[in-house]
């Protein structure tokens, strides 16, 4: 297969979305001082918040909940599960935390090479993010990423998620690309692969943990760098 066009999603595929909101988090613990509200230790409430923030992102990503909800309860709940009640301080590193966490430029090991090298053998590149735009147009333009892609494509400039056909067939309308010639490469297995394979086009799963799962996808790799091995 000939591929012209590469849809990339951002968090957790090219942008390292655990290093940068990890360090982000455990500065905010620090200057808000969250152990006074009775909060144990950064050790313990960064696990837990990964838990509920997933379990967040994947009601918004069905349409269970909409994006003021997520942001309004993910810290409020967790601060809950330590008997904290501070709805402020919850607001106020849950506002910080949008704001400061998107300055961060940890990348996926590999990505910056490999988008070069890609770039370089004539590949038209995009995003299309699960992300909110504020933040990711942050990320997108402080990452050093920005000039090697023709669309960012955020979920909430077309009103679903990923795996939506809608923000598929956006990006396609958006870039000129056909199905046929385009390539899909993200880390999550349904909202960016299964989403892609039932739209016709092929995917990439990136599976830097070795999950093990039953779906069939066109490539699966667990390293960025691996693109390069087939996309001569």
């Amino acid at each position: 297969m000939s591929y012209k066009h590469l849809f990339f999603d951002w968090d957790h595929t090219l942008w390292d979305f655990e290093k940068n909101s990890e360090h982000s988090l455990r500065k905010l613990f620090e200057d808000l001082d969250l152990v006074g509200l009775g909060i144990s230790s950064f050790e313990d409430f960064y696990p837990l918040y990964l838990v509920i923030n997933e379990q967040k992102w994947e009601l918004y990503r069905k349409g269970e909940i909409d994006k003021a909800t997520l942001r309004a309860s993910r810290f409020k709940e967790t601060f809950a599960h330590f008997g904290a009640v501070a709805d402020e301080v919850a607001w106020t590193l849950e506002q910080r935390y949008i704001e400061e966490t998107p300055y961060g430029q940890h990348l996926i090991e590999g990505t910056k090479e490999t988008l070069e090298a890609l770039t370089q053998r004539g590949y038209k590149m995009h995003i299309i993010t699960n992300g909110f735009t504020e933040s990711q147009t942050i990320k997108f333009t402080e990452s050093g990423l920005k000039h090697y892609f023709d669309l960012l494509l955020c979920s909430d400039e077309v009103g679903v998620n990923k795996p939506d056909p809608k923000i598929f067939r956006a990006a396609l309308s958006r870039t000129g690309a056909e199905r046929k010639e385009s390539l899909m490469i993200g880390d999550n297995l349904v909202a960016d692969c299964v989403g892609a394979r039932n739209q016709g086009i092929d995917q990439v799963f990136f599976n830097p943990r070795s999950l093990r799962h039953t779906e069939k996808f066109t490539f699966e790799i667990t390293r960025i760098p691996e693109l390069l091995d087939f996309l001569k």
